[in-house]
């Protein structure tokens, strides 16, 4: 892959392992890091200076950064943690009744369907798994399919943008779509978007968008958002309750005092942010994804080779870029990855879902041909 060698000495990752699990938790690049750092230190040279005088406009300039690029007004989203944060800042506020449904799919990430279990249980309303019959085929029968779970009593739909298991990209936008007309609200887990495909998040039409800036937009840990339409921020209560409530001296609207001001925390990798954006900008990532989805189907077909089963969906940008879920046969023990990384120092997950097995491989602009064809010797080593 061209270039990769070159991207590969800009990540801090350690050059004797094979990484090919990004999607779990990212990685930064070194100018990303150091702008982090740097932002640390800039805290500590004077902190009553920073966070009286700095703090503000230092995250309303990193903030308007992050919306430019998702493609929303800078007052229509805040910096949370993660995504975990921002879906649990959202539902507390979202306004269930006894018996509503909320429909989602058997695809989604294990702490976000706990919360939502947990959220439901709560409120006394109900929670339905539609099952995703795989493979997958079309966008339009993916939605018609997942519509057929929606009851009069539907009151949001809860679904993931790439799922993280089987590393699909659903048909968002004509889920939205048509959930709006429908008059049901709409709430997207986008943790592995950001930098992996490209958001517009106004085209979108989701009302409540979370996203992740430490997978595969490459900021420091700790970064990501919370978007919510204009009409649905006075609805949302903060989380915490702090100088934010009822605020004396109010920013730029309630929805930002709420989650931005919640006492005395590190706003470095937010502030950080706008650096990985100026990464990516910098060194083409258009043209790094499609490279990167390019030597993804490499391994899937090698990997499918061996495994001889059939992929997820068809092998297209429409329903995968950076991450793709590869079959593996079903006697393979979920021990596999311990056994890539004691015996192979190669770094990527098994993933189990439902009865099904599959090896969960990431490519990211540092990996190379190279990184593939180790995990592919090993795998045939294992399973053949």
């Amino acid at each position: 892959m061209a270039g990769s060698a070159l991207l590969r000495q800009q990540f801090l990752l350690r050059p004797d392992i094979t990484f090919l699990n990004h999607g779990s938790f990212g990685a930064c690049p070194q100018p990303v890091f150091a702008a982090y750092q740097r932002w640390q230190r800039s805290i500590e040279d004077d902190p009553v200076d920073f966070f009286m005088r700095r703090w503000r406009p230092s995250l309303t300039a990193a903030r308007s950064a992050l919306a430019t690029f998702v493609g929303v007004d800078a007052d229509d989203l805040v910096y949370v943690e993660n995504t975990t944060y921002g879906l649990n800042a959202l539902l507390r506020s979202l306004a269930l009744r006894p018996d509503d449904e909320v429909l989602t799919s058997d695809h989604e990430y294990g702490a976000i369907d706990r919360l939502w279990r947990y959220t439901c249980a709560q409120r006394g309303a109900r929670y339905v798994v539609r099952p995703i019959v795989l493979p997958v085929t079309t966008a339009e029968q993916f939605v018609d399919d997942f519509w057929a779970g929606v009851t009069p009593r539907t009151r949001v739909i809860a679904l993931s943008h790439i799922t993280s298991a089987t590393a699909l990209t659903f048909p968002i936008a004509q889920i939205c779509a048509r959930a709006r007309a429908a008059g049901i609200l709409t709430v997207i887990d986008g943790a592995h978007v950001p930098g992996q495909i490209d958001l517009d998040l106004t085209t979108l039409g989701a009302d409540f968008y979370v996203g992740n800036c430490h997978k595969w937009l490459c900021a420091p840990k700790g970064a990501g958002f919370l978007y919510v339409r204009r009409e649905h921020q006075a609805a949302l209560d903060p989380l915490i309750i702090g100088w934010g409530w009822q605020a004396d001296d109010p920013g730029e609207s309630q929805f930002i005092d709420y989650f931005e001001r919640v006492g005395t925390n590190d706003p470095s990798a937010y502030l950080a942010t706008p650096t990985a954006i100026e990464f990516q900008t910098n060194h083409d990532w258009p043209r790094v994804r499609a490279a990167c989805h390019a030597l993804l189907c490499t391994a899937e077909q090698r990997i499918g080779a061996l495994s001889e089963l059939a992929p997820l969906s068809p092998s297209t940008p429409e329903w995968f870029t950076q991450m793709r879920s590869i079959p593996l046969p079903p006697h393979v023990d979920m021990s596999l990855s311990q056994r890539l990384w004691q015996e192979y120092a190669i770094e990527v997950p098994t993933i189990m879902w439902g009865e099904r097995r599959f090896v969960r491989v990431s490519i990211q602009a540092y990996n190379t041909p190279d990184d593939v064809e180790r995990l592919v010797d090993a795998l045939t080593r294992i399973l053949v």
